[in-house]
């Protein structure tokens, strides 16, 4: 199950560490969103990368890529994609949810839940319909002219999409996510960008810091793995794997499985164990 981890010199902008760390600064940040929305944004106020959001011990834990708000308190919480998924709308959701928690604490009224964006850019195409962009808002399906007015709105974009109508520097992101094409202005200061990240001796040290905390919990997932597996049987073993990986990184079950690479169509089952235990 284990899977190499990258050096930071194979990373490209389709990585969560190097999206997250080039995409921190507003001059990056700024135009992408202002390209996938087609809105003017007039000032980024906050940008926390790599963002855990937990709520109580037994939560599930989430770690945004990016977690950002504007001069208005509009959220936008935006993640880079490369691994297929069966439930992708289902963790869009929970994304979601955990930004409305980590909004609205105790004794604040509803009214204050702001407007939010989850944002997901993915190699790949989650429905099959070959669009570059999925918007979805809440509507009535009586009356379709009729929004709910939760004021949520979940796009993906889908970088191998050729269907409806983008901006010229929207393909020029998408070009230079797919294959690292330099196109123009934007893709060139992007391009920059990730080559400054991969030279600088911080970054390089956190990301290899970052890389061999997770290389440990996966071994020493394992190695838990394999003493259980011994006596219960290697489903048991994967269960304890989960646990461990989910306890230490503070993730999701459905991201731990990711972590541990557990195929798509056998994480229905693991979820139900981790339930039933």
């Amino acid at each position: 199950m284990d899977r190499r981890i990258k050096t930071i010199d194979e990373l490209t902008l389709m990585d969560d560490y190097m999206f997250a760390q080039v995409m921190r600064d507003t001059r990056h940040l700024k135009p992408l969103l202002q390209f996938i929305l087609r809105v003017r944004i007039a000032k980024i106020e906050l940008i926390e990368p790599q963002k855990t959001e937990k709520e109580g011990y037994d939560s599930k834990g989430v770690r945004l890529d990016l977690y950002v708000t504007d001069e208005q308190g509009v959220v936008y919480n935006v993640e880079v994609q490369t691994t297929s998924r069966k439930h992708l709308p289902k963790r869009m959701r929970y994304y979601q949810s955990t930004i409305d928690i980590s909004i609205l604490r105790p004794g604040v009224d509803y009214k204050e839940l702001r407007k939010t964006f989850v944002i997901f850019i993915c190699n790949y195409d989650p429905f099959g319909r070959n669009r570059y962009i999925y918007t979805f808002e809440n509507t009535c399906r009586e009356e379709p002219d009729l929004f709910f007015g939760d004021e949520t709105v979940k796009i993906i974009v889908n970088t191998q999409g050729e269907k409806g109508e983008i901006s010229e520097e929207l393909r020029e992101v998408i070009r230079y996510l797919n294959d690292g094409t330099v196109s123009g202005a934007y893709s060139r200061e992007l391009d920059t960008a990730v080559v400054a990240v991969k030279s600088n001796e911080e970054r390089r040290l956190e990301y290899m810091t970052l890389a061999m905390h997770d290389m440990e919990i996966r071994e020493e997932a394992r190695e838990e793995g394999i003493e259980i597996g011994i006596e219960k049987g290697t489903e048991k073993a994967m269960v304890s794997n989960l646990r461990t990986v989910m306890e230490k990184m503070k993730l999701s079950a459905e991201t731990a499985m990711d972590f541990l690479n557990i195929p798509a169509e056998d994480q229905p089952r693991y979820a139900f164990l981790l339930k039933e235990e």
